[in-house]
């Protein structure tokens, strides 16, 4: 209903704007064109209003469907466009005025091509073929979506216009594919045709392309494009042709090799591993490694708030060692960290090794918050509670970071850690190297989301309420380059994550006492674990 109040609330003063209706049969062609309009606006109101009925009652797990994004963000971009174009017939200064304010809130085009590009990335990730995601049968939706062709047909173009012609052929046959089984759509075949046979002649596949373009002409004969294709892949197939006859007899049989079809190589050489730990596909620890990973209580070395009340403690791994804490932080704490977080979230950025700069990337889609302990109660008790757990002094911690990932939110592999050849990779945040982070789990995702080590193939899954914890430096201050890590993409939910690194200050001239620092910080670790070596107390002079 509420789409019904917006338009009538937006119509209503411009039909005031035109008194004296009943004085002159003239006027009456404003009355019509009046009501044509609130015609066609109400046919669009009611689509939304029977979508807002059903988002409304549970918004996050509405849009943490992908494909509900996705659609979200094309209806409030494109489809809120062409509304603008429709009503703009009226031209009163007060109706372009609310029609503006309100497209301000509303999503651009690159926020459009993100929900695009991050269905691909999904895709990608989790192999996932086309018909699976536009039927929406996504393992653990609670609103079930689908894609129309004209969906899949935008999904083809996003990729097209990144060059991308494989991820280009999939959704483009998709979309063929739901026209040829009789879906209505503002899409025509040819269209789809046209995109659809210059991407497969990109791949390489110059007979599958011939054969796309003389079915585009079938439908539409006078096509100049498609016209011009045929042309040119007839005289490409005719020159191939000549040079086979023209070769020696071994080589007469040979044809072309065609460009192998996938996605493109990239510049990530892990990133096979890393999607298979994404999938669930990890190394499988050996029965005598499993042995030694344990549950246990942990009392923070006698600390007096976990004496009678212990931290539950589980080893998630061996080597580099990641310990999970159970029921660490509770509901209450997680919605009042939420509520803080939400009003800055902004996009989130990686410190240039260069320049140690902050800056965003492709490589990391989410958005970050940072909390200090002296804003709120909560914040700075979470922060004393992992300072008692760990042993660590959190004054050398940086402010706590509050990550949502949505819709395909994920961080590819790296390194929280500064290496030799990036001195100032943390000039910006005003800390030294990075010695150990601590990261917790606020809300459960339902499918993906992992958090992945692939130089060891750990998966750690998120679970509500829990937390990890893992030295990123050797006791030397060396880098432990085996705890380079990732998230991965959200498949279907939405994650949220708040993470507490301890990072060591940059005083001047005491940068070669730093190493000596990070090894008290792990000695103090290893009282907890081995409290029969009786250390007692570590100062530095």
């Amino acid at each position: 209903m509420i789409w019904y109040i917006l338009i009538i609330g937006i119509l209503l003063p411009q039909s005031l704007a035109h008194p004296g209706f009943f004085t002159s049969i003239g006027k009456s062609y404003y009355l019509l064109i009046f009501f044509d309009l609130i015609t066609i606006l109400l046919l669009w109101a009611e689509k939304l209003d029977r979508l807002t009925s059903t988002a409304t009652k549970d918004p996050e797990g509405f849009v943490g469907h992908p494909v509900n994004a996705f659609k979200l963000m094309k209806r409030l971009n494109t489809e809120w466009s062409e509304l603008e174009n429709l009503v703009l017939k009226d031209m009163s200064d007060g109706f372009i005025s609310n029609l503006t304010i309100q497209r301000q809130y509303f999503p651009n085009d690159e926020d459009q091509v993100g929900a695009a590009k991050a269905l691909l990335r999904l895709q990608d990730t989790y192999n996932l073929d086309t018909d699976t995601i536009s039927k929406g049968n996504l393992p653990g939706v609670k609103h079930k979506s689908f894609l129309t062709a004209e969906d899949c047909f935008e999904l083809g173009k996003v990729a097209y216009t990144e060059a991308d012609y494989y991820h280009t052929e999939l959704w483009m046959e998709q979309a063929l594919r739901q026209l040829d089984e009789g879906e209505i759509s503002t899409i025509d075949k040819v269209s789809v045709l046209d995109y659809l046979s210059y991407a497969v002649y990109q791949q390489g596949d110059l007979d599958k392309a011939l054969v796309l373009t003389k079915k585009l002409l079938e439908l539409d004969p006078e096509h100049q494009r498609a016209n011009g294709n045929l042309k040119y892949f007839e005289y490409i197939m005719a020159k191939e042709k000549d040079v086979n006859k023209s070769a020696s007899d071994d080589q007469s049989d040979q044809k072309t090799t065609p460009k192998k079809k996938g996605v493109a190589v990239d510049y990530l050489p892990e990133r096979q591993k890393y999607e298979m730990l994404c999938r669930g596909e990890g190394i499988k620890m050996t029965p005598r490694r499993q042995k030694k990973l344990f549950c246990r209580y942990h009392d923070g070395n006698r600390n007096p708030k976990f004496i009678l009340a212990p931290a539950k403690q589980e080893d998630e791994w061996d080597k580099p060692r990641i310990i999970r804490f159970h029921d660490i932080i509770s509901d209450a704490e997680i919605e009042i960290v939420k509520d803080l977080a939400k009003p800055r979230l902004r996009r989130a950025t990686i410190s240039n090794p260069i320049t140690g700069d902050l800056e965003t990337v492709h490589y990391r889609i989410s958005k970050s918050a940072w909390l200090s302990g002296y804003e709120n109660p909560v914040v700075s008790r979470i922060n004393m509670r992992i300072q008692d757990l760990t042993g660590l002094d959190v004054s050398t911690a940086e402010e706590l970071q509050v990550a949502n990932y949505g819709v395909g939110g994920q961080y590819e592999p790296h390194f929280d850690f500064a290496r030799k050849d990036e001195p100032d990779a943390f000039k910006e945040l005003g800390t030294g190297n990075r010695i150990a982070t601590w990261l917790f789990y606020m809300s459960d995702v339902s499918a993906g989301g992992a958090t992945v080590f692939p130089e060891v193939g750990a998966s750690v899954w998120p679970k509500k309420g829990t937390a990890v914890f893992w030295y990123n430096l050797f006791a030397s201050g060396e880098g432990d380059y085996s705890t380079r890590h990732a998230a991965c993409p959200v498949l279907v939910g939405n994650k949220w994550g708040k993470y507490f690194i301890y990072s060591v200050k940059r005083i001047i001239g005491m940068t070669n006492r730093l190493p000596f620092l990070s090894y008290c910080c792990t000695l103090m670790c290893l009282i907890y674990t081995f409290p029969s070596l009786n250390f007692q107390e570590f100062t530095i002079d």
